[in-house]
Formats: C-alpha cells, sequence, structure tokens
C-alpha cells in the first residue's frame, strides 16, 4: 500500500511538510484535514513513543495547529496511544479502488463531464458552495501534475465538478461536489466516468477515491463503477485545541 499512500499525499500535497522524530508534520495553510494531520514516516513502522508523540503535538501547536494526527490501515497500537492521551477520532474514511479500465468504461454520456485545467469561474462558485474554498483550490493548484478539473453537466446546467490528479501511474480523485438543486441526476457518477476516462488517456493503470466511512451514496456510487475498498484511515484530535487570538 505504500505506493498508494504515496498517491494520496501526492494529489492532495501539503504547502509545507516538517519532521518531527517519526513523524511527517504538515501545515495545511487552510486547506483541511488531510494536509494538516501528521502521519508516522513508515505507514507500516514502529509505534512511536509517548515523548514522541508529545513532541510532535508542542511542532503542531507551534505552527498555530490543532494536534491532529493520521491513524492508517493497522496502525492499532499507534491508534491506542492516541486514544490514551484522550484523542478524539474524528472522519473515519474509505479508500477505493479499481483499475482505470474498469472505471473508465466507455467515458462518459456526450456532454456530461469535460476536463479542464485551470477551474472555470463556474466550478469555484461550485466549490465554493459546498464548502470548498480558496485555499482548497490552493491545495488542488500545488499538487503534482498532470491534474484537471472534472465539470459535471445535467440539463445543459454546469452541475458538479471534481479534481483528479495523476502519481506514478495512480489517479486519485478528491474534492468532488455536487450542486444542491441538481443532485440524484447522475452527474457524480459522470464526473467520475469522466475523470477516470482523462486518467486512462494520460497512462493511469489505477484509479481511486477517498470517501468518509458514512457516505453510503457515494459508495455505491463508486461500487456500481467497480471500486472496492482497499485500505482506510481516520483522524485524532486534540479535543482541548483552542484556536489562536489573531
Amino acid at each position: 500500500m505504500t505506493a498508494l499512500w504515496a498517491a494520496i499525499d501526492a494529489t492532495w500535497a501539503a504547502p509545507q511538510t516538517h519532521r518531527s522524530g517519526p513523524f511527517l508534520l504538515r501545515e495545511g495553510q487552510g486547506g483541511g484535514q488531510r494536509v494538516s494531520a501528521a502521519t508516522l514516516s513508515a505507514a507500516d513502522g514502529p509505534d512511536p513513543s509517548s515523548a514522541e508523540i508529545d513532541a510532535a503535538a508542542e511542532a503542531m501547536r507551534a505552527l498555530g495547529q490543532r494536534p491532529l494526527f493520521m491513524v492508517r490501515g493497522a496502525q492499532t497500537g499507534f491508534d491506542a496511544l492516541l486514544e490514551a492521551k484522550g484523542y478524539e477520532v474524528n472522519d473515519p474514511v474509505v479508500v477505493m479502488t479499481a483499475p482505470v479500465e474498469t472505471v473508465a468504461q466507455d467515458g462518459p454520456p456526450p456532454v456530461s463531464a469535460f476536463a479542464i485545467w485551470p477551474p472555470l469561474q463556474i466550478m469555484c462558485e461550485i466549490w465554493d458552495a459546498g464548502g470548498i474554498g480558496p485555499e482548497r483550490r490552493a491545495i488542488m493548484a500545488g499538487s503534482c501534475d498532470p491534474k484537471a478539473a472534472i465539470l459535471g453537466r445535467v440539463r445543459d446546467r454546469a452541475a458538479g465538478c471534481a479534481f483528479v490528479a495523476l502519481h506514478d501511474g495512480i489517479a486519485m480523485m478528491h474534492a468532488v461536489e455536487v450542486s444542491a438543486p441538481l443532485r440524484r441526476l447522475g452527474t457524480a457518477r459522470n464526473m467520475t466516468l469522466g475523470a477516470a476516462d482523462w486518467a486512462r488517456r494520460n497512462g493511469a493503470h489505477t484509479f481511486a477515491i477517498l470517501t468518509t466511512r458514512d457516505n453510503a451514496a457515494a459508495q455505491g456510487v463508486y461500487a456500481s463503477l467497480g471500486m472496492v475498498p482497499v485500505e482506510q484511515y481516520h483522524y485524532r484530535q486534540d479535543p482541548n485545541w483552542m484556536e489562536p487570538a489573531p
């Protein structure tokens, strides 16, 4: 799974990273949890010590960030250490993948999904409405190449957008958003077909997506395209954190 974790990092890349003992710290600059969480440098390495966890937490506080750790895969010992320190679970995530040919199929229906870079203004407005603001779009811009924004259309209107980038043969789709009045019309599925078709044309062998564990509707869409869960992670955060005063 090393290549998958590397693709997750490269296709949604933190603006800055730092080291603290066995941890990689991410300085997210408002770009969300995934680019702000600390991870053990080796996904299958030994558990950290209590002192190493505390040192990483203090380093995150020094960056003005809530102490936040990503617990990947089978890191049960690390998870237990964080739980004992009072860190709370947040946002369990499922990683789903499939061969890119399986997902792409014959591509999206005509005029239903377009790969564009940079994003159009209407796409930024759709993302804004879904809480994916300028800071997260800056993460897209700073992530690896090749990349594309996927515009979904339905009923002759811009209906949704997503972001996809390719790293070492693995294409990963992020930031899937469909306008509220136009949901349940197949836009998410068509954008996934469009993203996978773009990935196939750019040489990907695997297509991947992240979805929160409780988002059964999204998982159903991706499963219908042949994608299966292959990995998982969750966050543990300091419940006592208070944002620094401006």
